[in-house]
């Protein structure tokens, strides 16, 4: 039996508007995701078997397109929707890190949550991360977006994100796409100009980091050595 044919609020969509997204079971959720069946299958049935074979949710998250595509009745189009939904949860669950009341003591630490948000970025990102008195993250905002390697930044964009969010010290966080884990000039001379700034306004530049893939740099500890 087609979707279509089934009564309205049996379908994956109408039982989500009419029910919330808790009543649906996991086949039905991949059936939105999915939108359309196959000749001989229902995109239900289709979403039973591709979670069959991969036994639950969470084994069919860690597949590849190239393993999605092979899977009869998937395709590209089916494999994108799928892969582009759970990086979106992947993404969301990494976020909340952001605000899981962790400590923040060290470089690592910083690294650990915020390398997953941008290891893969295409252009470089400039970032402000917020910690209040006892180190704990408040906020994370995105303050410029450039080309490869050329984010530009100034102290007043930063400080005003911090004093709006009343920041005992803040961390400054940018990617570099070229892979490239060394400090140009400007990124030393922009470090330099913030750690001033925060010292008239009483806000501690806890470290400014560079993060290029699964690695890290700490252009504090190079502008102190």
């Amino acid at each position: 039996m087609k979707v279509k044919e089934l009564p309205l609020d049996d379908r994956p969509r109408e039982k989500l508007m009419l029910r919330g997204v808790q009543s649906l079971s996991d086949a039905e959720l991949i059936a939105i995701l999915l939108r359309t069946g196959t000749k001989g299958k229902s995109v239900i049935q289709l979403s039973q078997e591709l979670l069959y074979k991969y036994e639950n949710l969470n084994a069919l998250t860690g597949q590849t397109l190239d393993a999605l595509k092979k899977f009869p009745g998937i395709g590209k189009d089916k494999s994108c929707s799928l892969l582009a939904a759970f990086e979106i949860s992947r993404r969301i669950d990494s976020q909340k890190k952001w605000h899981s009341n962790k400590k923040i003591t060290s470089p690592e630490d910083v690294a650990n949550i915020f390398i997953p948000l941008l290891r893969d970025e295409v252009k470089e990102k400039f970032y402000v991360v917020c910690l209040n008195s006892a180190n704990r993250i408040i906020k994370f905002e995105l303050i410029s977006v450039g080309n490869l390697n050329s984010s530009v930044v100034h102290p007043r964009e930063v400080f005003k994100v911090a004093i709006e969010n009343n920041s005992a010290n803040i961390i400054l966080l940018h990617n570099h796409p070229s892979g490239n884990l060394e400090p140009s000039q400007e990124d030393i001379a922009i470090t330099k100009k913030m750690v001033d700034s925060g010292k008239i306004l009483n806000i501690e530049v806890f470290d400014h980091l560079i993060i290029s893939g699964n690695n890290f740099a700490s252009i504090i500890g190079k502008i102190s050595n």
